[in-house]
């Protein structure tokens, strides 16, 4: 089978997002082709190169959405495709803003339907601290102004695809009109109505960004054209090839989120202070409404958890597109700690992680002080890395600055040195060498975040066979499962009471550490998750077959061109093969046939027959 796999900032950038279970997935399936189509979000992770890639990666395809889109814009100076462009982009800004009838002000608006759009703009925070409201234009909007967003989408695209490109076009002032339009026209939500000129350049030029895959050239026959699958291993412009490839081919998707995007998108956008609202609304009900195009469009979708999957429902997933696969960590990493006898230091909390705000340390260390009410020799080891992002720095050293506060240096006695009881460490210090040496120097492992999707921290922490502390965000409730203590976020006494009484209590946290270690071996490895990935590309690619039809010089149908055993792996031929026949175990290539014959078609005498029909 041959994989189309799409990513964005990640796999196989050595600094991407994701790039692990990418890897481990391809070299899991080592019997599968995988052709990588990237998407690079700066030049930085471009500098650092790929991680070394498995022979199945067949080639690599990359583009960047950082900086400017290259090349004028090839519609300058041709006047249909100037009026295509702008019939094509007003329709997908009023499928944006809700607008209903006519988008006017910009050469050949279109007539469309009347709907309008729900809801609020912005968001809400809940107890958790998540982004709970969007604009409700995405699941609950009428069919109408999907369908305007659908087919502005696509009308680009096959623009795109006609003229080589929209370089430049996205970002003209024609885009800027026909959105200022589309805020101004009948029926337009009220957030877009409020957008002023600097709001709308900071929407098109988000929108230039996100959309320069559909001027790529991944489209063909010898790209996207060509494979069985496509696997998308987020939403959001990842996901955009595989739908151009849905769209011109015929070829399945499959969208896999273990952070849903459109919830980054949402939570990014409430701490934008760079942003006004309107930009902030109309940018989200764009990524609102492509997502629910992707899951639209997608065969099958693959959240990593129940908390992902909730999200891919609001924003108009169909449940029974869904299929829950968790991801994998290696479980051998941290074999050697799970299955010590001795429980670590029984005295010591752990945290691990990136150091962030939604980490919430700052209640950690206040969480910390009642527990040395309670236990003064009690400990607490901070292990982690900063997070991405110009705040990530300030808030480490605020968080040093509150722990020296709470927890002037101790000393035992006038004659030695003091230390304070809390330490901030990184991987690969001398006190935590690995990842597996930090969990094996704790006793109990806390995690206090208000915003958390996918725990991995707290798997690593099951594997290692530690009792946790966590707080009731994300996917924490459904990982743990019963194995851990959970309280609510942003409650420092809460986390408090549920440290001391496993700190007081060595035979609950061995109880609790060994259930935690079963249920993660069982649910959350490697192994696990390419399986259930093996079995999905089996299920999609047998239900949803792509039909290629290959025609000789004449425009005739050529029988046999694309015959099953064409993509079956292995050395399965006899004999030589004739020039132009595809590499054993790869596809036939479109425009040829197959040349060679199994060893039953020899021995009863069928080659030749089979290479007369070939012909």
């Amino acid at each position: 089978m041959r994989i189309g796999l799409l990513t964005e900032s990640g796999y196989p950038y050595v600094g991407g997002e994701a790039r692990l279970w990418c890897d481990r997935l391809v070299r899991g399936l080592g019997r599968h082709e995988f052709d990588v189509y990237a998407l690079s979000r700066s030049a930085r992770q471009e500098a650092l190169g790929w991680v070394d890639l498995p022979p199945q990666v067949r080639r690599v395809h990359s583009a960047a959405l950082w900086g400017e889109a290259a090349g004028r814009s090839v519609l300058w100076g041709r006047r249909r495709a100037g009026r295509r462009f702008a019939e094509c982009f007003a329709e997908l800004a009023a499928g944006m803003t809700g607008t209903s009838g006519e988008v006017t002000g910009v050469s050949g608006g279109m007539t469309g339907v009347s709907g309008g759009m729900a809801g609020a703009s912005g968001g809400t925070t809940g107890a958790s601290g998540e982004v709970r409201g969007t604009f409700d234009g995405v699941a609950g909007a009428s069919d109408e102004l999907a369908d305007r967003f659908r087919s502005g989408l696509y009308g680009l695209a096959e623009l795109a695809r006609d003229t080589g490109g929209l370089a430049g076009a996205l970002r003209s002032e024609d885009a800027v009109r026909a959105l200022e339009s589309a805020c101004r026209a009948p029926g337009a939500h009220r957030a877009a109505r409020a957008a002023r000129v600097p709001d709308l350049l900071t929407v098109a030029a988000d929108l230039e960004r996100t959309l320069r895959p559909l001027s790529l050239d991944w489209y063909d026959d010898d790209t996207l054209g060509a494979v069985d699958l496509c696997h998308a291993t987020a939403g959001g412009a990842a996901a955009l090839p595989g739908l151009l490839a849905r769209h011109f081919a015929g070829v399945p998707l499959l969208v896999t989120e273990y952070g849903v995007r459109l919830r980054a998108h949402y939570l990014a956008g409430a701490g934008a202070a760079a942003e006004s609202a309107p930009a902030r609304a109309l940018l989200a009900s764009f990524h609102g409404r492509l997502a629910a195009e992707t899951y639209r469009e997608a065969t099958v979708i693959t959240p990593g958890n129940a908390h992902a999957r909730r999200w891919q429902e609001r924003c108009g997933a169909d449940r029974a597109k869904l299929r829950t696969v968790y991801p994998g960590l290696e479980a051998d990493r941290f074999a050697e700690v799970g299955e010590r006898e001795e429980p670590g230091e029984p005295h010591t909390l752990l945290w691990v992680g990136r150091v962030e705000p939604a980490k919430d340390l700052i209640s950690l260390l206040h969480a910390f002080a009642e527990v040395r009410k309670e236990e003064p020799g009690a400990r607490l080891r901070i292990v982690g890395a900063l997070a991405d992002g110009e705040g990530a720095a300030a808030y480490l050293a605020h968080c040093r600055a509150l722990a020296a506060q709470l927890f002037p240096d101790e000393a035992e006695d006038a004659h030695t040195v003091g230390a304070n009881p809390v330490s901030f460490e990184e991987i690969g210090s001398p006190e935590a060498p690995d990842l597996a040496d930090a969990y094996a120097g704790g006793g109990v492992v806390v995690l206090s975040s208000v915003v958390e999707g996918f725990p991995i921290s707290l798997i690593e922490a099951m594997l290692c066979g530690r009792a946790t502390v966590s707080t009731d965000v994300g996917a924490v409730v459904e990982v743990i499962g019963g194995t851990g203590l959970v309280v609510p976020p942003r409650n420092p006494r809460a986390l408090a009471q549920a440290c001391v009484q496993l700190l007081r209590d060595p035979e609950r946290r061995a109880r609790l550490g060994a259930a935690a270690r079963a249920r993660a071996l069982e649910l959350f490895t490697v192994e696990q998750n390419i399986a259930a990935f093996h079995g999905i590309y089996l299920e999609i690619v047998s239900h949803c077959p792509v039909r290629r039809e290959t025609v000789n010089e004449a425009g005739e149908p050529v029988p046999f061109a694309h015959p099953a055993e064409a993509s079956v792996p292995g050395r399965w031929a006899v004999g030589g093969r004739l020039a132009g026949a595809a590499p054993l175990g790869g596809p036939v290539p479109l425009g040829t046939a197959a040349t060679t014959a199994p060893s039953w078609a020899t021995r009863y005498g069928l080659r030749e027959h089979l290479g007369e029909v070939a012909s």
